[in-house]
């Protein structure tokens, strides 16, 4: 980025003097230590903000044509005078050469911006570092959260969250103040020891997408296994024939379908399967095992790798044709029809075959690339409840009964046919129809009006054997207490 684009304003700051909430941090002088990419960034923000801001340089006259015009760059001594809350915005190892400045930092409050580049590096936290070296000081650890693009750009371009943590309630109720007036949302962690958590939390590599991915991966292993000995080992054996050419697309192509509607049936499994424990036990204030309340908390990964799956298996599907060995094949079979005399080979059901199961197949992929869609924060957000819940929920149910739809559609009869069994292994679109026809069936069954009935009460807050207490009167007029059963 240029330095012209460095110091240029990027964001107003008119929407936040009329909070009552935040004007006592408004138009206040922050200092800044340091003046890497994270500095200057925060400079500009702080500036676009309202704050008067003064930088603490080693080499102010160097450093001064990065930042903006109106923060005022000086020598570190100069900058902490000025000001009493500082950002300090230098890594760990440089804590040190702060130490000079300690007579003049005392009573100041210093926020700790930094980072670490593995998780639990130290057996301290750099917060809590800090404050060891700077005892008199009051250290807060905030906005290590917040990218140098999100500080430029802005918080709806970004996180807008910020976590604080602090032994000092005024220290942290300062900082949160300041965060408002820049567009952030503070989040209070508790005190010091959580700085430790913080600092881990922007090095963790998708941490929700963990299990789903392994999870997406195991299955295209198991397919693609399956339909390698299927497609490329079975005519090897039985034929002599080569067909290892079909690896990178054909096999692949009838792989990644297998796991999109796996996928997809795994985000409404764990739901049919929280309703049955709930049923069963007639409660909803029973905990879920781990394994389900984790399952349960990774549907959104898991629906969106499926959409994931589904769209490569578009593409690949789009590819078939331009392939040198499609080519060769159609040639082929031209000669023969040639050779045999054989001028008419339509073929009516396989015709309507092929064409329901494409029509199908892009109402599938619509479905879910809406499903893929709402399930973004930015879009999500601008949803209500009943909204975000029946795309989620009603259309993501009937996306799975589309899909179905599209599976069968390429079966048709043809999983009736003995010369499709290779090795005796049924082909791989019947075993991806257990999963998926066990949710739509217990759906169906959920749906009855009984069942249903009593699926509701139970989330209502019903629960089976809960004993009541009445009143009734004596035959002498006199009242006494008793208990009955709820589910009488």
């Amino acid at each position: 980025m240029s330095r012209g684009d460095m110091a240029k304003p990027l964001l107003g700051h008119g929407s936040t003097e009329g909070d009552p909430s935040v004007t006592p941090a408004y138009g206040r002088t922050i200092g800044v230590l340091g003046s890497g990419d994270f500095a200057r960034s925060l400079a500009i923000r702080l500036v676009c903000s309202g704050f008067k801001v003064v930088v603490g340089s080693r080499n102010p006259k160097r450093k001064a044509s990065l930042f903006p015009s109106a923060a005022e760059v000086t020598f570190q001594a100069e900058a902490v005078k000025k000001t009493d809350v500082i950002f300090v915005a230098v890594f760990r190892e440089h804590y040190s050469t702060l130490c000079d400045l300690a007579d003049v930092l005392a009573g100041k409050i210093l926020v700790d911006v930094s980072n670490n580049t593995e998780i639990n590096h130290h057996k301290e936290s750099n917060a809590e570092y800090l404050a060891s070296l700077f005892p008199a000081c009051t250290v807060v650890k905030g906005f290590n959260v917040v990218s140098a693009w999100t500080l430029q750009s802005g918080a709806r371009d970004g996180n807008k969250q910020v976590l604080i943590c602090s032994n000092n309630q005024e220290a942290k109720r300062t900082v949160a103040e300041i965060a408002q007036v820049m567009g952030f949302t503070p989040v209070d962690m508790g005190c010091m020891s959580s700085a430790c958590e913080i600092e881990n939390i922007p090095l963790r590599l998708l941490p929700a997408w963990k299990i789903p991915i392994f999870l997406a991966l195991g299955l295209f292993l198991c397919f693609f296994t399956y339909n390698l000995i299927r497609q490329v080992i079975h005519p090897f054996i039985r034929e002599q024939k080569n067909k290892l050419y079909k690896i990178p697309i054909e096999v692949v192509n009838t792989t990644l379908p297998c796991v999109s509607y796996v996928m997809l049936s795994l985000v409404y499994l764990p739901g049919v399967l929280a309703a049955c424990s709930q049923l069963y036990y007639g409660t909803k204030y029973r905990r879920f095992p781990d394994w389900l309340d984790q399952w349960l908390q990774h549907r959104k990964q898991i629906g969106l790798l499926s959409f994931f799956c589904a769209a490569l298996h578009a593409v690949y599907s789009l590819c078939l044709p331009m392939r040198r060995s499609h080519r060769y094949l159609l040639i082929e079979t031209a000669v023969k029809q040639a050779v045999e005399k054989k001028m008419n080979i339509w073929v009516e059901e396989e015709v309507w075959r092929m064409e329901i199961y494409i029509s199908v197949g892009i109402i599938a992929l619509g479905l879910l690339s809406l499903l893929a869609i709402t399930s973004l924060p930015s879009i999500a957000n601008s949803l209500n409840w009943r909204e975000f819940s029946f795309i989620q929920s009603s259309l993501g149910f009937i996306a799975l009964v589309v899909s179905t739809l599209h599976t069968l559609t390429y079966g048709w009869s043809r999983a009736f046919d003995e010369n499709q069994y290779k090795f005796y292994l049924p082909p791989t679109y019947t075993l991806t129809l257990l999963v998926p026809c066990t949710v739509i069936i217990a759906k169906v069954i959920f749906s009855l009006p009984c069942i249903r009935h009593r699926l509701l009460r139970i989330r209502r807050g019903w629960e089976k054997g809960r004993y009541v207490k009445f009143v009734l009167p004596s035959a002498t007029g006199e009242y006494s207490s008793g208990e009955t059963s709820s589910n009488v």
